[in-house]
């Protein structure tokens, strides 16, 4: 039952959260509707305003604002492990991504239903890519929420992501031509948020490849899947590593 309370909290936590789904889900519409995009315009669209700028929106002090505030206190008494709200916290995020990009789908069809305008051929798939990259960005921030006070968190992840984005295209322009540039593009392309491997698993690059591991053949697509998964988890150990340890105060930081 604690879990689940948990978890409600999250969805409920600030009144600005609706208003954020909400503000979403219309620009998926506006975008849909005056742009007419092709499948892979929109699933761009949708990757970069739903998995990297929603995670943000509703991350911001998502456990910094209990630290700093010293309800912390309250929440995280003995016996319950402090990581369990970590957890919980994180978890209540992916849910909560997990119902806008279905209600921006019925946003979708409603609107494709009524006008017949455009397709919705790979939207599937673009969707699948988002909350992946949704839950990655958010077990970063909610790690980073740990050690920033309030809703800093999901300012410094967004000036980060920029900054390592803007480096990273800087390296492979300055190394395209050198032997040194897929080792500078795997450091880039796989330990970080995986919008490169997921924007190409969207658009079906990855449909008749596999890999070999072991004696089995594992479909690339369903590799990038798990890669997100593992990535998103791993983020999220860091977090729970470093609340776990944290010294907490009753009153005001």
């Amino acid at each position: 039952m604690r879990a689940w309370e948990l978890m409600k909290e999250t969805f409920f936590r600030r009144g600005y959260v609706w208003m954020v789904h909400v503000i979403w889900l219309a620009l998926y519409g506006i975008f849909w509707w005056l742009f007419l995009p092709d499948p892979e315009e929109y699933g761009h669209f949708v990757l970069l305003w739903g998995g990297f700028l929603l995670p943000l929106a509703l991350s911001g002090g998502i456990l910094g604002d209990d630290i700093t505030s010293g309800r912390i206190c309250v929440l995280v008494t003995k016996p319950f492990w402090p990581g369990k709200l970590f957890i919980y916290r994180l978890l209540g995020l992916s849910l909560q991504g997990a119902v806008h990009f279905v209600l921006a789908a019925g946003v979708v069809f409603v609107l494709h239903t009524v006008t017949g305008r455009s397709t919705m051929v790979g939207l599937d798939r673009w969707l699948l890519s988002c909350w992946l990259l949704f839950n990655t960005f958010a077990a970063l921030s909610a790690s980073l929420s740990v050690v920033v006070k309030r809703a800093h968190n999901a300012l410094l992840m967004f000036v980060a992501t920029i900054t390592i984005m803007i480096i990273a295209a800087m390296l492979m322009w300055q190394f395209r031509n050198h032997a040194i540039a897929p080792i500078v593009e795997g450091f880039f392309r796989y330990p970080f948020p995986p919008f490169k491997l997921l924007d190409n698993m969207s658009r079906g690059l990855y449909a008749k490849e596999s890999l070999t591991v072991g004696g089995w053949k594992i479909p690339v697509a369903v590799a990038c899947v798990a890669h997100s998964l593992l990535l998103a988890t791993l983020y999220g150990a860091a977090g729970v590593f470093l609340f776990t340890r944290r010294q907490f105060l009753s009153e005001r930081d």
